[in-house]
C-alpha cells in the first residue's frame, strides 16, 4: 500500500455500512485509509432486525451496534442526519445535501431500500404507517396511545413483526396478505396455513388471498376496502409488503441500474465504476436483490477484501434463515419450495401442535435439497450443514424429523450463525479459549449479533462444551436477565416487583425476549398470585385469553369441580350453558365436564353465566395447580378409610389458582385401593387407618412416574402444612417448565433431601414457607371473574376490533350428535361420510 492515505466514503449509515467498517478494521487496513460514512438518519448505525424491540423499551441506543465512541477509536468519521444527495464520477467527489462535496478513491453504497408503498389509494392518509425506520416506529408509538385497533398489509417477515409490536402495544390487530398464505416466498401453503393458524391463535387476526382496493375514512377510523366487497375497519394501517432498493444515487450518476431497480454488481461488488461498490439491500447480483443481512454482510466481506487487494468473490447467497416471528420458530433451508420427480419429500404435520417440518431432498445422492420447520426448529443448524456441505442424509429420512433433529449425526463444521458464517468449530475453539458466557462468545465470533435467530443453539453448544470441559454451566434464563429462574423470583419478593417493566428496570437489560417474558410472567404469578391478564402482553395464548386454544381456532371452557363433586343443579346449568352455545360435551379424567368449540367472542359470555351459576375457573389453561381428583371415600365406599371427597375438595379449594414452573395435578384415594390413581400425580394423599399418606413426584403421560412417598398417618391439617411445604419448596427451586418428578430427579440428595426440608427443616425454613403458601392462596381471585366484571377486559375478547361478530371461516361437522371442528380427524371423518 501506498503511505498516503487514500479515502473510502461510505454511503449508507446501517447494518451492512457499519458491518463493511468492522472488516476494515479486523483486516487491519484503517492505517492505509481514512474512512467517513455518510448516514440519514440521527441515529448511529443500529440493528434494523431487531427494530420490533425499540417498540418495547423506546430506547433507540440500546439498538445500536456500536456507540459512537467505538467510530471514534478507530478513526472512522460517522456523520449522521446526513444525506449524501449527488455523486461526481468524473472528479471522485459526493456532494451532501448541504452543498459540502467530498473527495473518495472508492466510494461504498450501502444505501439499502425504501418500504415500499404498493399504489393502493388512501394509502398517503393520515394514520398509514411504513414499518422501515426507528423514525417510523415513533410514528407508530405515538399513534398506539389513541389507537384500539391496526391492520397490517403485508404477510411477510417484517410484516408479521410489525403485527406482533403493536399487538403488544395492547391492539386488536389484522394481517392482510395478498398471496394463498403467510411468508408465501419462504413457506409452501401447509406451513403458511399452520404458521397462520399458530399466530391467529396468539390473538392476530389474518386474511390471505385478500387484496385491498383503497383505505378511506369511515366513521373517524380507517376502513380498508378489499377486493372481494368486505371491509376491515382500524385505527392505524401499517403497510409492510416489501422493499424497493435505494438507487437514486446510482442512477442519477449514470451508474448501471436494473430495469427493476437495484445497483448491478459483478462478483467483486464493483459497479459499472470499477471504483464504486454497492453492498446489500440496493446491489443487484445475476438480477437477484438479497433482502437479508447474511449476504449483506457476505458482501461486505467481498468488498473490504478487493480493496485490502485480495482475491474475493460473491457467487451468490444462500437465503436460508431462522426466525423467532412472535414466540414461533419459523426456518426454510434452500429452496424450500422445490418439488418436482427428481426430488423426494418427508413431511411431519400436527396442526393441532403448530409443528410443520419437510425435507426435500436427492434420492439418488441424499443430498437436501431444502427445508421448512414451523413451531419446532431444532434440527436447523444440523439440516443447514448438511445442505451447505451437500452431506447426504442418514436413512430413514422420516427419523430426522421424528426425532426432532436427534437422528441427525452433528458435523463438525454445523453452522450456528449464518449472518457472521460461524460454525460449532468455531464455538468450541472460542469457548476452549476463554469466551465462557454469551456476551464474551458473542463478541469473539460476532455469532448471535445479526438476526438472532442462532441464540438458543449458541447458548446449547456453550453450556455443551463448557460441560464437557468440566466448567459449571451458567443457568442465565438470557441475555436480558443473566440470573436463574429462582434468583428472579427471590429479586421479585424481596423488592416487591410485580411488572415485566420493573423486573426489567431493577434488574434486566434490553427489552426483553420470548425466552424471559412468559418466564417473569410465571415469576409474577407465583409470587403474588395477582390476575395473570393483566401480564398478557407477555404471556403465552392459553394465559392470554384465559382458555385452551384447541384445534379449529375455537377455545375450551372448563369450570372447576372441586373433587368432582357437583350438585344437579350444577349439572344442569353446564348442560343448559353447552346447548346454548352449541359446546362439545366431555367427561375428563380430572372429574371435569369441558366444553370445546367455544368462539373467542363468546368466552366471556359462556362464563357470565357459569359465575353466575356459582362455578369458577378450572385454570386448565395455566401452569398451575388444575385438579385434585378423588374417589367416594367412607360415605359411599365399604372399603373406604377416610372420607377422601371431602378432603379433595379443601385441597382444590385451597391451592385453586396456584401458579407454578409447570402444572399441578393431585388426587385422594380413600383406601390403599388407589381408584383415585393417587400415585401418578405431582402429589397424592391416599387414606390409612391412622390418617393419610403423602406421595409427591408422580405424574402420568408420556413418561410416566409413580410417586414417592414423603410421609405417612398425617392428620388432615399436619397434611395441609406438608403440601405448602412441598410446593412452595419446589415454587421457589425449581427451573422453568420443570415437572415435579423431573425436579425431584434433578434435587442433589433427592427424596432424602426433600424430607430433611420439609419434614425436618433442615433450612429452618417450614414456616417461612407454610406462610408464603397462605399469603399465595388468601390473595386468590377467579380469574374469569375478574373479566366479566371488567367492560375493558371483555373488549380484548372480540374476534375482530371493529365488530362482535365470530370468525366465519371456523367450521363444525357433527360426530355422534356433537359438533367437532373441521381439521385434522373430524375432517377426514367428514370426507369419509360425504359430510362436506
Amino acid at each position: 500500500m501506498s503511505s498516503v492515505k487514500q479515502k473510502i466514503v461510505i454511503v449508507g449509515g446501517g447494518m451492512v455500512g457499519k458491518k463493511f467498517c468492522e472488516k476494515l478494521v479486523d483486516k487491519d487496513l484503517l492505517g492505509d485509509f481514512e474512512v467517513e460514512i455518510f448516514g440519514e438518519e440521527p441515529q448511529v448505525p443500529y440493528d434494523r432486525v431487531q427494530l420490533t424491540e425499540y417498540f418495547k423499551s423506546s430506547d433507540e441506543n440500546s439498538l445500536a451496534l456500536a456507540p459512537r465512541s467505538w467510530y471514534t477509536e478507530h478513526g472512522i468519521t460517522l456523520h449522521t442526519s446526513t444525506r449524501v444527495a449527488g455523486i461526481d464520477r468524473a472528479n471522485k467527489q459526493v456532494f451532501v445535501e448541504s452543498g459540502e462535496s467530498v473527495s473518495y478513491d472508492k466510494l461504498i453504497l450501502a444505501t439499502g431500500s425504501n418500504a415500499f408503498v404498493p399504489p393502493i389509494p388512501g394509502a398517503d392518509r393520515r394514520g398509514v404507517h411504513v414499518y422501515r425506520t426507528i423514525a417510523d416506529l415513533q410514528a407508530i408509538e405515538g399513534h398506539t396511545k389513541s389507537a384500539n385497533s391496526a391492520v397490517v398489509i403485508g404477510g411477510g417477515l417484517l410484516g408479521l413483526e410489525a403485527a406482533r409490536a403493536v399487538q403488544e402495544a395492547g391492539l386488536e390487530v389484522h394481517v392482510v396478505e395478498l398471496a394463498d398464505r403467510l411468508m408465501a416466498r419462504q413457506l409452501d401453503k401447509v406451513g403458511g396455513d399452520i404458521l397462520a393458524d399458530a399466530i391467529d391463535a396468539l390473538g392476530v387476526k389474518i386474511h390471505v388471498s385478500a387484496s385491498t382496493k383503497a383505505i378511506v375514512e369511515h366513521e373517524g377510523a380507517l376502513q380498508l376496502q378489499l377486493a372481494d366487497g368486505s371491509a376491515i375497519e382500524a385505527d392505524m394501517v401499517i403497510l409492510s409488503v416489501g422493499i424497493s432498493p435505494r438507487d437514486d444515487l446510482a442512477h442519477s450518476a449514470e451508474l448501471e441500474v436494473g430495469p427493476r431497480g437495484g445497483i448491478v454488481v459483478d462478483p467483486t461488488m464493483r459497479t459499472s465504476d470499477s471504483d464504486i461498490f454497492a453492498i446489500g439491500e440496493c446491489a443487484l447480483y445475476e438480477g437477484m436483490i438479497y433482502g437479508l443481512v447474511a449476504p449483506g454482510y457476505q458482501m461486505a466481506e467481498v468488498a473490504a477484501e478487493q480493496i485490502a487487494g485480495n482475491e474475493e468473490a460473491f457467487t451468490g447467497s444462500d437465503m436460508s434463515t431462522k426466525l423467532k416471528l412472535m414466540g414461533l420458530d419459523v426456518a426454510t433451508i434452500g429452496d424450500s419450495l422445490a418439488s418436482g420427480e427428481q426430488y423426494e419429500t418427508v413431511e411431519l404435520k400436527d396442526r393441532s401442535a403448530g409443528i410443520y417440518k419437510k425435507l426435500v431432498y436427492d434420492p439418488g445422492s441424499m443430498a437436501l435439497v431444502g427445508a421448512i420447520l414451523v413451531g419446532d426448529a431444532e434440527e436447523y443448524g444440523s439440516l443447514l450443514s448438511y445442505y451447505r456441505s451437500e452431506t447426504a442424509l442418514p436413512s430413514p429420512t422420516y427419523q430426522i424429523i421424528a426425532s426432532g433433529g436427534a437422528a441427525l449425526p452433528e458435523l463438525a463444521n454445523a453452522l450456528i450463525c449464518n449472518c457472521e458464517n460461524v460454525s460449532r468449530a468455531d464455538i468450541e475453539e472460542a469457548v476452549v479459549g476463554g469466551a465462557c458466557d454469551m456476551a464474551t462468545l458473542k463478541s469473539c465470533t460476532k455469532a448471535g449479533n445479526g438476526c438472532g435467530g442462532c441464540g438458543p443453539e449458541l447458548k446449547r453448544v456453550l453450556s455443551a462444551e463448557l460441560a464437557r470441559l468440566g466448567v459449571t454451566v451458567s443457568k442465565d434464563i438470557c441475555e436480558h436477565f443473566p440470573y436463574s429462574r429462582q434468583e428472579l423470583l427471590t429479586f421479585a419478593k424481596v423488592r416487591r416487583l410485580k411488572s415485566f417493566d420493573e423486573m426489567l428496570a431493577s434488574v434486566g437489560t434490553g427489552a426483553g425476549c420470548e425466552v424471559c417474558k412468559p418466564l417473569v410472567a410465571s415469576i409474577l404469578a407465583c409470587s403474588w398470585n395477582d390476575l395473570i391478564f393483566d401480564h398478557a402482553t407477555i404471556q403465552d395464548t392459553n394465559d392470554r385469553y384465559l382458555a385452551n386454544i384447541q384445534r379449529g381456532g375455537t377455545y375450551s371452557v372448563v369450570p372447576r369441580i372441586p373433587g368432582g363433586e357437583i350438585t344437579p343443579d350444577k349439572l344442569i346449568v353446564i348442560g343448559e350453558v353447552a346447548k346454548k352455545y352449541n359446546l362439545y360435551t366431555k367427561l375428563t379424567g380430572g372429574q371435569r365436564v369441558d366444553l370445546f368449540g367455544a368462539r373467542l367472542e363468546l368466552l366471556p359470555q359462556i362464563w357470565e353465566e357459569l359465575i353466575e351459576a356459582g362455578f369458577e375457573s378450572g385454570h386448565a389453561y395455566a401452569k398451575g395447580m388444575r385438579t385434585v381428583k378423588a374417589c367416594v371415600g367412607t360415605p359411599w365406599c365399604r372399603f373406604g378409610l377416610q372420607d377422601s371427597t371431602s378432603f379433595a375438595i379443601r385441597l382444590e379449594e385451597r391451592y385453586k389458582g396456584l401458579r407454578a414452573p409447570h402444572k399441578l395435578k393431585s388426587a385422594v384415594s380413600g383406601c390403599m385401593r388407589e381408584c383415585a390413581e393417587a400415585r401418578s400425580k405431582d402429589f397424592g394423599i391416599i387414606a390409612t387407618e391412622r390418617g393419610w399418606s403423602l406421595y409427591v413426584c408422580g405424574n402420568g403421560g408420556a413418561n410416566p412416574r409413580h410417586a414417592d412417598i414423603l410421609a405417612t398417618d398425617l392428620g388432615d391439617d399436619e397434611c395441609v402444612a406438608m403440601i405448602d411445604r412441598f410446593l412452595m419448596y419446589y415454587i421457589l427451586t425449581a427451573d422453568p417448565l420443570t415437572r415435579t418428578s423431573s425436579w425431584l430427579e434433578s434435587l442433589e440428595g433427592g427424596l432424602d433431601t426433600l424430607r430433611d426440608v420439609v419434614i425436618n427443616d433442615s433450612l429452618g425454613i417450614c414456616d417461612e414457607l407454610e406462610a408464603e403458601m397462605d399469603g399465595l392462596v388468601g390473595r386468590y381471585k377467579c380469574e374469569w371473574a375478574e373479566v366479566v366484571n371488567d367492560p375493558q377486559k371483555r373488549r380484548k375478547f372480540q374476534a375482530f376490533a371493529n365488530s362482535n361478530v365470530g370468525d366465519p371461516t371456523i367450521e363444525f361437522v357433527t360426530q355422534r350428535g356433537q359438533k367437532q371442528p373441521i381439521s385434522g380427524g373430524a375432517a377426514v371423518a367428514a370426507e369419509q361420510a360425504g359430510a362436506k
